[in-house]
C-alpha cells in the first residue's frame, strides 16, 4: 500500500490541512458538476474517506513517524 501526506485548504475548518492518506480502489480524482476538481482518499489519521477539492498537494511519504 503506497502512503502519502496531503495538504489541501479545508472551507469548512478555515485552515491547511495536512493528513496521511492512501489511494485504494474506492479513491478517485474528478470535477464536480460545478466545474470544481476533486480527490477522494482514504484518511489514515482519521479512518474514513475524505475529499480535498480546488487545489491540493501531495509528498511521498512511508509509515508512521
Amino acid at each position: 500500500m503506497k502512503t502519502f501526506k496531503i495538504i489541501y485548504y479545508s472551507n469548512k475548518d478555515k485552515k491547511h490541512i495536512i493528513r496521511k492518506g492512501t489511494h485504494d480502489e474506492k479513491s478517485r480524482f474528478g470535477t464536480s458538476k460545478k466545474g470544481v476538481p476533486y480527490y477522494v482518499y482514504y484518511d489514515l489519521d482519521k479512518l474514513g474517506y475524505r475529499t480535498a477539492t480546488t487545489t491540493w498537494k501531495v509528498y511521498q511519504w512511508s509509515g508512521y513517524q
